[in-house]
């Protein structure tokens, strides 16, 4: 199923997201790495594009588990009892945003 377009607001932050970096390695590994953009709950609710959470290729969609990381695709469980659920992530982006 395809996304709708982001609006203003949205695209303003998906921006200031992707610039911020990927929040778990920002919190967990203090390092900086780019970002992709992870949408926490589908891409075609209404503000769906202002529940997303910046994450770094391995982080978002590797497809890694192992001792040094997890990818959240396709390992959601396994990424949250590491790094904390996605609404706390998304917390933590707002307040260092």
């Amino acid at each position: 199923m395809q996304g709708r377009s982001p609006n203003k607001k949205e695209k303003q932050w998906m921006d200031s997201i992707s610039n911020f970096g990927c929040i778990v390695c920002k919190l967990f590994y203090q390092c900086d790495s780019p970002a992709e953009i992870h949408h926490i709950d589908g891409k075609t609710k209404p503000e769906a594009h202002l529940k997303t959470i910046p994450l770094c290729f391995r982080h978002h969609r590797e497809g890694v588990n192992n001792e040094l990381y997890v990818s959240r695709h396709p390992f959601k469980h396994e990424f949250e009892e590491r790094y904390g659920t996605e609404e706390i992530l998304l917390q933590k982006v707002k307040e260092l945003i």
